[in-house]
C-alpha cells in the first residue's frame, strides 16, 4: 500500500516560516490533485490546500490564505507547502494525500475522506 511521507516539519517562532515537502512512496505520483492537512492537539484533521495535477487550480483555506504557498514538482515528484508568518494556531500534525479520483481540486476539496495514500506527518511547533 503506497502512502505519501512528509518532511521539514520542526519547532519555529511566531512569525517564522517552514517549507514542508511531500514524497510518494510505494506509488507513482501523477495526474491526481494534491493536498495538505493538518491535525492540531484534540482537533479533527482539516484540509489546509489542493493543488490540481497540472500545478495550477490551487485551493487555500482561509487561515492560511496568503500565508501559506502550495506547489508541486512532477518532475521530482515532490510536493511543497511554503508557510510564511508562522502563528501558534499553525501547530498541528501536517499531512498530504491526493485526491482518489480526480485532477483539479474539487468544489468540496475540503473533505478528507476524499482523499488517499495519507502519510505519517510531521510536526509544526509555532512557539516562542
Amino acid at each position: 500500500q503506497g502512502q505519501f511521507v512528509e518532511s521539514g516539519g520542526g519547532l519555529v517562532q511566531p512569525g517564522g516560516s517552514l517549507t514542508l515537502s511531500c514524497e510518494a512512496s510505494g506509488f507513482t505520483l501523477d495526474w491526481h490533485a494534491i493536498g495538505w492537512f493538518r491535525q492540531a492537539p484534540g482537533k479533527e484533521r482539516e484540509a489546509v490546500s489542493c493543488v490540481g495535477g497540472d500545478g495550477g487550480g490551487t485551493r487555500y483555506s482561509d487561515s492560511v490564505k496568503g500565508r501559506f504557498t502550495i506547489s508541486r514538482d512532477d518532475t521530482t515528484k515532490t510536493l511543497h507547502l511554503q508557510m510564511n508568518n508562522l502563528k501558534p494556531d499553525d501547530t498541528a500534525v501536517y499531512y498530504c494525500a491526493q485526491d482518489s479520483m480526480f485532477p483539479n481540486c474539487r468544489v468540496n476539496w475540503a473533505v478528507t475522506h476524499l482523499y488517499e495514500f495519507w502519510g505519517p506527518g510531521t510536526q509544526i511547533t509555532v512557539s516562542s
